[in-house]
C-alpha cells in the first residue's frame, strides 16, 4: 500500500500547491456530512454532500415563499428571478447561452426527452454503448415498443483501456463508426461511463456521427450523470445535441434538480412528448411552443432549490477552477487505484490510470480468505457502511465495487478505505 507521506508527495505536484492542499480541511468544514466522526465518503457518484449554505437556503426559501404568500403575484415574481438565476448560472459553467438549458429533475428526464423528442419512423435505429445505464436501456426498449425502431449496441467493454486522448482515442471512436448504419437516427452514449470511469472522446465522437455521409441528420444524446462537476466544460465545442445531467452528485446540490443542454440549431427539428405550461408562449387559441429550451419544460417544479445549486456551484469554485478541481480528482483516484492494485486479493476494473473519480475493482474470494470478503458485493459494502462507516457502491453490471473520488476527498479517506480492503486478505 502506498503511504501517507508518498501520497502528500504525489499532491505537491498538484496545479493547486501545497498551501491549497492544507485549505482543503477548512473548505471540507462547511459540509456537515463531512464532518461525522469516523465517516468515509465514496459515493459522489451516487449523490453528493451539501454544503451548510446550501442546507440552509433550502429551509429559508420554503418560510420564504409563506412569507410572500402561495401562489401570489410576488411569489411568482420571485420564482422567476430563481429560475433565471439557475440557466445563467448553469449556462456559465458549460460556456453556452442560458437559452440552451431546459431544467429538469435528474438525468434520466433530460435523457428520455431527447429520446422522445424526435420522429422516429419504423426501421429507424438507435445506436447505444454496451455501458449504458439500465435506466436508459429501459427508455430504448419503449421507443422500440412503441415504433418499431432497431436498437443496436457497439461494444464499448473492448476499449476499456483506451484513453479518452491520444492514439487510443481513434480506436474507441473508429469502433463507433463501425456501427453506424444509414437508418441510425440517435446515437446515446455516456461522457463518463457510470460502471467503469472511463472517459470517451466524446468531441470526436460527436464529429464521426454528424459527418457520416448520409443525408440524415444523426442525433448525439449525452448521459452526463458522471460527468458534470469532474470534466471541464465547452459544450459549444463538444457539440452533442443534447446533454442530460443531474446536479446532486458531483455538484453537490439537492435531490430533484438536473438539466438538459439542447444544441440550438435543433430545436425546429424535435419536439416536446410530455407537456405543459412552462414550455407554451401563452398566445392562444392555438398552443405555441418557446423556441428556447423552455420549450421541454412542463409545469411547477421546487423553485425553493435552486438557491442551493447556485450555492453549490460557487461554493466549489471558491477552491480553485473546474480544470484544477479535476486534475486533483485525477491525482487522487490514481493514488487509490495504485493502492488497490497493489493488494493481491483486489483487481480493479481499468488496468490504466482513471481518469474520472470512478474507481471500480473486484475482491478475488480465492485470495481473500476473511469472511467478509466471501460475500456478495452488495453484502460488502452494506457492512463496510453498517460497522465502519465508509461508504462506497455495489454495482450489477459487471459485478463489482465502486468508489467516487472528489476532489473533496482526503489523503486520510484514501488510506482508511485501502486499509480496510486490505485486512479482507
Amino acid at each position: 500500500m502506498i503511504s501517507s507521506a508518498a501520497i502528500v508527495n504525489h499532491l505537491e505536484t498538484d496545479t493547486l500547491g501545497s498551501d491549497r492542499e492544507r485549505e482543503l480541511s477548512a473548505h471540507r468544514s462547511h459540509f456537515p456530512a463531512l464532518g461525522i466522526e469516523n465517516r468515509t465518503y465514496f459515493n459522489y457518484g451516487g449523490q453528493g454532500v451539501l454544503c451548510g449554505a446550501a442546507l440552509d437556503s433550502i429551509t429559508k426559501n420554503f418560510q420564504h415563499i409563506e412569507t410572500l404568500g402561495c401562489f401570489s403575484n410576488a411569489a411568482g415574481d420571485w420564482m422567476m428571478s430563481e429560475y433565471d438565476a439557475t440557466k445563467a448560472a448553469i449556462a456559465q459553467e458549460f460556456q453556452v447561452s442560458s437559452n440552451t438549458i431546459t431544467l429538469t429533475e435528474n438525468t434520466t428526464v433530460g435523457c428520455n426527452i431527447a429520446l422522445w423528442a424526435i420522429d422516429w419512423q419504423q426501421g429507424d435505429r438507435l445506436l447505444l454503448s454496451d455501458c449504458e445505464h439500465p435506466g436508459i436501456i429501459a427508455g430504448a426498449v419503449q421507443i422500440q415498443k412503441r415504433f418499431g425502431i432497431e436498437i443496436d449496441y457497439f461494444p464499448l467493454t473492448n476499449t476499456l483501456n483506451a484513453s479518452a486522448e491520444g492514439e487510443d482515442s481513434s480506436q474507441v471512436v473508429d469502433l463507433l463508426r463501425q456501427h453506424l448504419q444509414p437508418q441510425t437516427r440517435m446515437v446515446m452514449l455516456s461522457h463518463i461511463c457510470w460502471n467503469t470511469g472511463q472517459v470517451i472522446p466524446l468531441k470526436a465522437m460527436v464529429k464521426a456521427c454528424h459527418d457520416r455521409p448520409y443525408d440524415q441528420h444523426i442525433f448525439v444524446a449525452v448521459d452526463a450523470a458522471q460527468s458534470v462537476g469532474v470534466l471541464p466544460l465547452n459544450l459549444d465545442d463538444i457539440a452533442a445535441d443534447f446533454y442530460a445531467f443531474t446536479t446532486h452528485k458531483w455538484w453537490c446540490a439537492p435531490l430533484g434538480l438536473g438539466a438538459l443542454y439542447i444544441h440550438p440549431e435543433i430545436f425546429d427539428e424535435i419536439e416536446p412528448v410530455f407537456v405543459g405550461w412552462r414550455g407554451l408562449t401563452g398566445k392562444a387559441p392555438i398552443p405555441q411552443w418557446k423556441r428556447d429550451g423552455a420549450k421541454f419544460e412542463v409545469a411547477s417544479s421546487t423553485y425553493t432549490l435552486y438557491e442551493a445549486l447556485r450555492l453549490a456551484i460557487s461554493h466549489a469554485n471558491s477552491w480553485g477552477n473546474q480544470q484544477q478541481r479535476y486534475e486533483r480528482i485525477c491525482q487522487l483516484s490514481q493514488v487509490l487505484w495504485q493502492s488497490l492494485e497493489a493488494l493481491p486479493h483486489i483487481t480493479c476494473i481499468r488496468q490504466v490510470a482513471p481518469e474520472s473519480g470512478l474507481v471500480s475493482f473486484k475482491i478475488d474470494q480465492t485470495v481473500a480468505k476473511n469472511a467478509i470478503a466471501q460475500k456478495p458485493n452488495a453484502a460488502i459494502a452494506r457492512q463496510l457502511e453498517s460497522e465502519q462507516q465508509i461508504f462506497i457502491r455495489a454495482l450489477p453490471h459487471p459485478d463489482c465495487l465502486r468508489a467516487s473520488v472528489h476532489y473533496l476527498t482526503t489523503i486520510a479517506d484514501i488510506n482508511r478505505l485501502v486499509s480496510s480492503l486490505a485486512s479482507l486478505a
